[in-house]
């Protein structure tokens, strides 16, 4: 009789004890899909750009960052000329100089290409007045820096001189900084790319750029304006993604777990056709003396194709399995309505 009490008496402290905890909260299951997990090979030294799509799941192409330099925009009515930002590009307006002279770069006031993507914060300007349908050069000479290759070592320096853009081709003529022979450039728009880019070294286009409806996103280096902590803004190269803006927008969800993120949260959120919207910062550099890098996971990124499709993706890594940086690897997955 002793030993039945205690029984009961045990029971009923258990059942006390228990009642003081919250169930837990019970999730209404909904259709997820498939969670893919891919790895982008850009290597150690950040060589490789890598083009990406999100409904195949494929790498559509990839090219070496210092194969290329000047990108011709392509759209029926632009005009634009970017740098190739990926190995710190920079240009600089010399006037109305003379193309073939020799030229100091001493003292030049060097611009960048904004990582934004903001046709209006690019380094080489409005270099044209307009004749009739034609486009006529300004008559300018600009230094153009090829930047830095992989390993940090200068890739040269150019004078550049943009001549005209008619009947959708662009001509240009350029020569080395210090004088020499004048080599003449010509760029025929492609209307199934964003931007046609040129070698000054081969003297070519490159097809680097895939179909501007093939691609999402672009793994790569790039330079943007950080600021220093009294607020004067400084060039500095960085490692991430750019956007394809005729492809995707992006809205940043850093409050939801990645698995609870539905289509209804997401198209609650801000969207930015920024080039820059994924960027840099889904990591840390955790320190200076060894390069080691830690990923902000609690970062999701809303990648909405112009299909309407929507897709939630995250990092989860930079390194591959010898622990060498230049490898992020991620998941993503299509959203589904909730049932």
């Amino acid at each position: 009789m002793m030993r039945t009490g205690k029984l009961v008496l045990l029971f009923l402290i258990t059942l006390t004890f228990h009642s003081c905890f919250k169930k837990d909260e019970m999730i209404a299951p909904y259709p997820r899909g498939n969670v893919s997990i891919d790895t982008i090979q850009m290597t150690k030294t950040y060589l490789n750009q890598v083009y990406f799509r999100l409904d195949s799941g494929e790498v559509v192409s990839s090219d070496i960052k210092t194969s290329f330099d000047l990108g011709f925009e392509c759209s029926p009515t632009g005009w634009h000329i970017l740098l190739n930002t990926s190995d710190f590009m920079k240009v600089a307006d010399l006037g109305t100089a003379i193309l073939g002279q020799q030229y100091s770069t001493e003292g030049l006031k060097w611009m960048f290409d904004k990582s934004d993507g903001n046709p209006d914060s690019i380094a080489i300007g409005q270099w044209f007045s307009v004749n009739g349908k034609d486009t006529v050069s300004n008559n300018h000479l600009y230094a153009v820096d090829r930047g830095l290759d992989e390993f940090g070592n200068a890739l040269g320096i150019f004078q550049v001189k943009f001549d005209s853009l008619k009947h959708n081709s662009y001509y240009f003529r350029y020569a080395p900084i210090k004088g020499g022979a004048i080599i003449s450039g010509m760029v025929t728009k492609d209307p199934l790319v964003r931007y046609l880019w040129f070698s000054l070294v081969t003297g070519s286009v490159v097809h680097n750029e895939p179909p501007k409806t093939g691609y999402d996103l672009l793994f790569t280096q790039y330079t943007t304006l950080l600021f220093t902590d009294e607020g004067a803004p400084y060039p500095y190269l960085v490692t991430g993604v750019l956007l394809n803006p005729d492809q995707v927008e992006v809205a940043v969800d850093s409050i939801n777990d990645f698995y609870r993120i539905t289509q209804e949260v997401a198209s609650g959120l801000n969207f930015s056709k920024s080039l820059d919207a994924v960027g840099y910062d889904w990591k840390i550099l955790e320190s200076t003396t060894t390069g080691a890098y830690t990923i902000r996971k609690n970062r999701t990124y809303i990648i909405h194709q112009v299909s309407g499709a929507f897709y939630k993706f995250r990092f989860i890594g930079f390194y591959n399995e010898k622990g060498e940086k230049g490898y992020p690897v991620f998941e993503y997955q299509q959203l589904l309505t909730p049932q």
